[in-house]
């Protein structure tokens, strides 16, 4: 959760550090390196979250718990 908070702040500095990213501009627009941060950074803290409460681990083992 913390990564993807932190990504939603500073995305401006980690797009100076990266410059554009080009399949997020070709697929997603002009802009696209934007959206794709800010879809990347709710990725993580959404994930994070899952994970937090356990809700990630139950539904990975009810989806693909009988192959392992």
């Amino acid at each position: 959760m913390i990564g993807g908070f932190l990504l939603l702040i500073y995305r401006s500095k980690v797009k100076d550090l990266t410059g554009d990213i080009g399949f997020a501009e070709k697929y997603l627009g002009v802009g696209g390196t934007w959206t794709f941060y800010i879809l990347l950074g709710i990725g993580f803290f959404i994930f994070g979250l899952m994970w937090m409460t356990g809700t990630f681990q139950s539904g990975f083992e009810s989806f693909l718990g009988s192959f392992f």
